[in-house]
């Protein structure tokens, strides 16, 4: 008993010295640093309950997006088209639910299934058709947002079931039901990521393809699947976003495929591939959403909301390549 004590004593004192390392707790340090920052100058504003559920769970959607973003950009991709499959997905939904006759949960079903098959086509496009990631998912971005469109004629689609409706303003035990979400898709991509065979062969590809197709890793099967679940989380945070606002519009999510990169990159994920984790993005999201909150609380005009997140990706992207080119 006492050996078995040691061992597990042992195990996280490692893990509490490799954490301390990384990437993830200098981020975390900042995430920490800027809700001190706010407490002092806004006094009791930023930490009031109300305040902060309403910051998690704004930053959540984007957080789910930006799980399936860090995935392609750990493989070396990128992808532009997260932003028009979100609202796609949800329309189609949408649709099925209100006018089409579908149930709440065949609805889910069908949103799910339309972002996974539209993330499918861009592994295609991009592994069978050899389109540069930028390219081909450039072009989805305008496919996907088309169809948004005609479907919906350019009008709001209203009047959802209140069973969908749970999925973006129930909650849990006090907790809103987008955060209990983005958690469960975190332990489960984080699990699927750090602790599988397939998550192994993600890093690798992304830290050098030739020598991971050479080592015998089927690249292109990895990569559909890469671009399958970011098309599939693409379309969840697009579906919770629309049982949030209790009503899907084929305009949503313009300009969100930016806070997802971002959120990925402020997470400490390099855009040159092989390094990333679940925790960065959903910690990149959060400092996001604070800032913007504190924006909001400090009186500071909604125009800057941008410039201040521009200048901390840029600021992101600076790092991450002095991190590389000390690692040369």
């Amino acid at each position: 008993m006492r050996n078995d004590n040691s061992l597990i004593k042992k195990r996280f004192n490692n893990f509490a010295r490799n954490f301390r390392k990384s990437t993830t707790f200098s981020i975390a340090l900042i995430l920490l640093g800027l809700c001190v920052f706010l407490t002092i100058t806004t006094g009791t504003k930023f930490l009031s309950k109300n305040n902060l559920l309403s910051v998690f769970r704004q930053f959540s959607f984007t957080a789910i997006l930006a799980i399936g973003q860090a995935l392609v950009i750990i493989t070396g991709g990128i992808d532009l088209s997260v932003g028009s499959i979100f609202a796609f997905s949800s329309v189609v939904s949408a649709l099925g639910m209100t006018r089409w006759g579908f149930n709440t949960f065949v609805g889910l079903l069908i949103g799910c299934l339309i972002g996974a098959a539209l993330g499918l086509s861009n592994g295609f496009f991009i592994t069978k058709l050899r389109l540069p990631p930028f390219i081909a998912t450039l072009g989805m971005m305008s496919i996907a947002r088309g169809l948004a469109y005609v479907v919906t004629g350019g009008f709001p689609v209203s009047g959802l079931p209140s069973a969908f409706k749970f999925i973006g303003q129930g909650d849990i035990l006090g907790i809103p039901s987008p955060i209990i979400l983005m958690l469960i898709l975190a332990v489960i991509f984080g699990f699927f990521l750090h602790k599988t065979i397939i998550g192994r062969r993600i890093y690798a590809i992304g830290g050098n393809q030739e020598a991971a197709r050479v080592s015998g890793i089927r690249v292109d099967r990895i990569k559909l699947l890469v671009y399958t679940l970011c098309g599939l989380l693409s379309a969840i945070s697009g579906l919770a976003t629309a049982a949030r606002l209790n009503v899907a519009q084929s305009t949503a999510g313009q300009g969100i495929e930016m806070d997802a990169i971002a959120a990925v990159i402020i997470g400490g994920a390099s855009l040159s591939g092989g390094i990333g984790n679940i925790a960065g993005p959903i910690l990149g999201a959060a400092i996001m959403g604070i800032i913007r909150n504190g924006l909001i609380l400090l009186n500071v005009t909604a125009y800057w909301q941008q410039t201040v997140i521009g200048a901390v990706v840029i600021i992101a992207v600076t790092f991450d390549k002095m991190r590389n080119q000390m690692a040369d």
